[in-house]
């Protein structure tokens, strides 16, 4: 199977799942999707099965997607997301939503990261302790496509609806990031066997660091060309920002820096920008209802390749079991991720009752942990990851989204 066959596979899936949801099932997005990804699972699994000869997981399997979802899935979704975050009009929930974001990812990860290796050496399956580590980052990535899209159905503060979206934004880019800086330091580490806690800093520091230098470079960039060329003009536009972000991409990987902290950088650099006399951005309306449409068609994309990963991952009772367990962690992961820095920050900010209960309950994860657990190729302990993302996306998305209305009412009646 070529990859313009998986391609076409994957847009066609999407495109009748998202007509299947809007005209039939009208629940929200992620939601639906996740249903009917599910459902396309045990149809996959159920051909499989009766026709054996199509040998449908060696052709999925025999594909390395690494490079399609590193390069270009990953790195257009988080510069789509990181070209939504206008600081100015977050105001004053800036410093809690860039705390909880950045915080928040490092306390989700370490608590995930630790508990899942406990977790699956009592379960006598193996996964290293890095390995469980870039599990709790890529986990503790949130959908903001789908969080933004639910909030907005139900009549939220004004405040608080800026902490969520603008936390679900910031989040995903950041705790991708780390996921990929961990594999970064887990692969120098099995090159030159155990890495000193220097050069670990060094890892660190040359990805993060020269990714965010590179980021920097690439927005100041794409701003100098993109102020010159009228708003009118969305077509150029269009075609220097894609342009920035293939380039951007490559230059990481040729320099060995985060080619995400690129991405998410060269957007923020061109939304915050110095705007204009009359207020208009470097990029005008129709360039950020591309990139929109592109961020919500690779997530629908993503969500059918959920279903696809039935293909992928190894039908074990005991990596299923672990998922579900995982799911339960993942939970308390981002209750506990949430509730520090609140009341860290509740002397100098002031919170609504109810807001850790929203911000816990409503991280549904998304498309993007699915793309770095499936990008993970040649990983040891990849089954294990998939399976566990797998299992903590689906039951995510699908409780967390039928549940969140109860929890939004039961923060409204706080309120009162």
């Amino acid at each position: 199977m070529h990859i313009f066959d998986i391609i076409a596979v994957l847009i066609f899936f999407s495109g009748l799942f998202i007509f299947v949801n809007t005209f039939y099932l009208k629940l929200p997005s992620s939601i639906g999707l996740s249903i009917l990804a599910l459902l396309l699972s045990f149809i996959v699994l159920i051909f499989g099965k009766v026709f054996p000869e199509f040998h449908l997981a060696e052709q999925v399997k025999a594909y390395d997607m690494e490079d399609v979802l590193v390069r270009f899935v990953l790195s257009v979704m988080l510069f789509a997301g990181a070209l939504n975050i206008d600081f100015g009009k977050l105001g004053d929930q800036l410093v809690p939503v860039i705390v909880l974001a950045f915080l928040g990812v490092l306390i989700s990860t370490f608590v995930i990261g630790t508990l899942v290796y406990y977790l699956l050496d009592f379960m006598n399956i193996e996964l290293g302790y890095i390995g469980c580590l870039i599990f709790g980052a890529l986990i503790s990535s949130t959908d903001p496509v789908a969080i933004t899209k639910i909030i907005h159905r139900h009549k939220l503060s004004v405040e608080l609806e800026n902490k969520i979206s603008g936390e679900a934004l910031l989040n995903g880019g950041i705790a991708i990031v780390l996921a990929l800086v961990l594999v970064s330091l887990f692969r120098e580490q099995a090159v030159v066997g155990t890495l000193s806690i220097g050069s670990s800093i060094w890892v660190f520091l040359r990805e993060l660091g020269g990714g965010l230098i590179v980021g920097l470079f690439f927005g100041w960039l794409g701003y100098q060309a993109l102020k010159y060329i009228d708003n009118d003009e969305a077509q150029v536009e269009v075609l220097i920002t894609m342009a920035l972000v293939m380039v951007g991409s490559y230059i990481a990987n040729y320099l060995n820096v985060s080619s995400m902290l690129v991405a998410v950088m060269s957007g923020l650099v061109i939304r915050n920008s110095e705007k204009s006399a009359d207020g208009e951005s470097a990029v005008g309306y129709y360039v950020f209802k591309f990139w929109q449409l592109m961020e919500e068609s690779l997530a629908a994309m993503l969500f059918v390749l959920i279903g696809f990963e039935m293909l992928v991952i190894p039908l074990r009772l005991d990596y299923f079991a672990a998922g579900f367990f995982a799911l339960n962690i993942v939970l308390f992961a981002r209750w506990v991720s949430v509730f520090l820095p609140i009341k860290m920050m509740s002397s100098s900010h002031a919170f609504d009752k109810g807001t850790i209960s929203v911000l816990s309950w409503g991280a549904l994860r998304g498309g993007l942990p699915v793309a770095v657990s499936l990008a993970l190729s040649d990983f040891p302990g990849q089954e294990i990851i998939v399976t566990m993302t797998y299992v903590v996306v689906v039951c995510s998305v699908i409780y967390q989204g039928f549940t969140l209305g109860h929890v939004v009412r039961s923060y409204q009646s706080q309120q009162l």
